[in-house]
């Protein structure tokens, strides 16, 4: 991360995933990086967006941490429990809706309320939540995938709100909304991800080199990994 001052702090969401873990890991091999700091489910503390709760706490126990010029919130949520993408409008469930909605939108968009004021003032410093490129309205020429692609529309509007209001206190940070494609991970595996999807290393090198060019300006964008910028 050239754009970033030498011995930057950075924290990634979600590391136990394979585009967090990653992520993590080549931040960690980045020699002008002075400390990465993981939250997973299963970290002390823990962050778990289905407790919200958690993700307040999770911040307050890591204030004294920051401040921090990278966060990168890698989380994501496609099937569970409450089922999977829906291939017809008929197939709606209001639980799966709802859980798609606290996992892809709500659980991102309080991590923004409570990290980003950790963010360092005064200097460079950059944000990202993993979205998806389905979640863009203008783009959605096939249809289905009801509730995935409503939430990820719904954390990209969170995420482009948020940015206008940061940049009143942080002129020099740069809020962005990442597509990482087809990745070879649990989220993707049911849907032949293994044999479609590129490594999960790639997928974050590719995000990071993404996130490293943005600047002020692009605060608040819809970004693919090739560097494109997607619609809303």
């Amino acid at each position: 991360m050239q754009s970033l001052p030498h011995g930057y702090r950075a924290l990634v969401i979600g590391a136990s995933g394979a585009i967090g873990g990653a992520i993590a890991e080549q931040l960690r091999a980045d020699p002008r990086c002075a400390v990465v700091c993981t939250l997973a489910r299963d970290t002390v503390p823990r962050i778990d967006f289905s407790a919200p709760d958690s993700i307040a706490e999770a911040a307050q126990a890591l204030q004294s941490q920051g401040p921090w010029q990278l966060i990168v919130i890698a989380t994501g949520m496609l099937q569970g429990t409450t089922g999977g993408p829906e291939k017809r409008l008929a197939d709606l469930r209001a639980e799966h809706l709802a859980a798609s909605f606290a996992i892809n939108a709500m659980g991102p968009a309080l991590a923004l309320a409570h990290f980003t004021p950790q963010l360092a003032r005064g200097q460079r410093c950059l944000c990202a939540v993993l979205s998806a490129k389905v979640g863009s309205i203008g783009d959605n020429r096939l249809g289905g995938w009801y509730s995935y692609r409503a939430a990820k529309a719904a954390l990209n509007m969170l995420l482009k709100t948020a940015a206008i209001e940061l940049a009143r206190t942080h002129p020099q940070a740069v809020l962005a909304a990442l597509h990482p494609g087809t990745v070879d991970s649990a989220l993707s595996a049911p849907f032949r991800g293994a044999q479609i999807g590129r490594p999960a290393q790639h997928a974050a090198r590719d995000l990071l080199a993404v996130l490293d060019g943005l600047q002020a300006e692009d605060s608040g964008g819809l970004w693919a990994y090739d560097g494109q910028r997607l619609p809303w």
